[in-house]
């Protein structure tokens, strides 16, 4: 039996990918990693093996990846060269310690060029670095998580006016960040299946919308009126001033923002899905878990369990 290695559990989406992973593999397959050793105690008090990481310090990165055929790097919550050299340093220890695959959670159109999106930088960074390393790999290149426009759809419903951001009437199939983590799982536990062999899929929500489309699901599930407003890019930014987010993830993140990721993410995003950049949809989804993806309707119905909630991460 293969021996899998998830990142991340201290994480939203890795803790999520962790708790189906459970279900998949018995335990003594499994190897769990994250920088909180606080996250860890319930995994190897249930006797799974877990270790300590910090992608952004090589040190102990080969010693606690020895023994893995397969690797789930998620990937890092800040952006820009930091971030880059991060998943190198992951990448290069999983190398050295023999792993044969990474499975990496990428971004829906990571390898256009034209992508005006900042945060397909350092995805397509990682991607092609992966592959110049002579590693296998299964990149899930996700669409944008719906719980971030459902807190923000909330954020517009306690303020009384209209959502407002620069992404027009492009495209976007939204996904649950919990489907998200299931792909994970399940692309670690089916890693060295045939047809997943230098894979490439595109994990996406069931049905391509518009924003607009997305606030009406929004206002039929919640009973609130909630309309769409389009702004320009530079509007978009002085919004997002005026709530005190970052530029960039080099900034300072308020605790419980309601917006936890630089402007310049979600200007250049709502840019790319503006653009057309963003209008993918695939059964991938379907095909690698058996399962049906979360609708945007449904999330509504359940919003509490829907909001993106705070970030995980080790900047420093």
């Amino acid at each position: 039996m293969a021996k899998l290695l998830l990142t991340g559990v201290d994480g939203n989406l890795g803790g999520v990918a962790a708790d189906i992973l459970l279900t998949l593999e018995p335990k003594e397959n499994l190897i769990f990693c994250g920088y909180n050793p606080a996250s860890l105690e319930k995994y190897s008090k249930m006797g799974v093996e877990t270790h300590v990481t910090n992608f952004n310090n090589p040190d102990g990165l080969v010693e606690a990846f020895k023994g893995a055929d397969a690797l789930a790097l998620i990937s890092m919550p800040f952006v820009g060269t930091k971030r880059q050299a991060a998943h190198r340093n992951a990448v290069d220890a999983a190398k050295k310690a023999g792993v044969r695959k990474i499975i990496y959670t990428s971004l829906v159109n990571a390898g256009d060029e034209t992508n005006p999106s900042v945060e397909k930088k350092d995805h397509i960074y990682t991607e092609r670095y992966v592959e110049a390393e002579g590693l296998d790999y299964i990149f899930l290149r996700n669409s944008q998580y719906a719980e971030a426009m459902i807190t923000n759809y909330y954020t517009y419903v306690k303020v009384g006016g209209p959502l407002m951001n620069s992404q027009g009437d492009g495209l976007m199939a939204y996904i649950s960040r919990k489907d998200c983590a299931k792909a994970v799982a399940y692309a670690l536990h089916r890693a060295f299946e045939q047809q997943y062999d230098h894979a490439i899929l595109n994990i996406n929500g069931p049905e391509l919308m518009t924003i607009a489309r997305f606030c009406e699901i929004g206002n039929e599930e919640t009973g609130n009126h909630v309309d769409y407003k389009f702004v320009t890019d530079e509007e978009n930014y002085a919004i997002f001033d005026a709530m005190g987010v970052p530029r960039t993830t080099d900034g300072v993140f308020q605790k419980g923002s309601e917006a936890p990721f630089s402007s310049d993410g979600m200007v250049t995003f709502a840019q790319a899905i503006r653009e057309g950049k963003m209008d993918i949809k695939t059964d991938d989804f379907q095909k690698l878990t058996g399962c049906e993806p979360i609708t945007v309707r449904e999330m509504f119905a359940d919003q509490a369990n829907y909001q993106i909630g705070d970030r995980h991460s080790k900047d420093d």
